[in-house]
């Protein structure tokens, strides 16, 4: 199954200092991930710095996707995760988490090939399906419209239903724990 993609608008300021639509398209940012079950990341925004630079036309996701936001900085992103049975037998994490530029963030002593750590602030978002959210101490089921705050913990995503769940995510560069 391939996902529908997001349709991206983003807003600017004209040569009159009027507000205008700079771009409106699919995002282009995408990576699809065959080790994954093809889960799919669709980077909508990256800010760089805090306060975040709303000068220029440049478009922030013009750039490969990455996991991690860099210092100070935020990314805004849609994930389509496929249903466990798609991939997680037998697959290898690092392997994975190394598409997104993250083979450091992987928890290879951890059974589930999922479970990650990055030194963020995330808010994850339900959109569309249903998703356990895994920690190291168990697990919670959230349905479209729940909100999970991820606090640099160790963690995880199961999908045990037989279609993709898509989540948003805005992840926020934070200090380590």
């Amino acid at each position: 199954m391939s996902t529908k993609p997001v349709r991206r608008l983003v807003t600017g300021h004209n040569s009159e200092g009027k507000s205008t639509f700079l771009m409106d398209a699919d995002a282009p940012c995408v990576l699809v991930m065959d080790k994954m079950g093809n889960l799919t990341v669709t980077d909508l925004w990256e800010t760089m710095s805090s306060p975040a630079d709303n000068t220029g036309e440049k478009d922030n996701t013009d750039r490969p996707v990455h996991l991690e936001p860099g210092p100070n900085g935020t990314v805004f992103r849609v994930v389509d995760f496929p249903p466990d049975a798609d991939w997680k037998d037998g697959a290898d994490g690092a392997e994975a988490f190394e598409q997104l530029q993250a083979s450091h963030a992987a928890d290879d002593e951890h059974a589930d090939p999922a479970m990650h750590k990055t030194d963020t602030v995330d808010y994850a978002m339900v959109l569309d399906g249903e998703i356990y959210a895994v920690m190291d101490t168990g697990e919670r089921l959230m349905k479209a419209g729940d909100v999970l705050i991820q606090k640099g913990t160790n963690h995880g995503w199961s999908n045990k239903t037989d279609r993709f769940c898509r989540m948003m995510f805005v992840l926020c560069d934070a200090h380590p724990v």
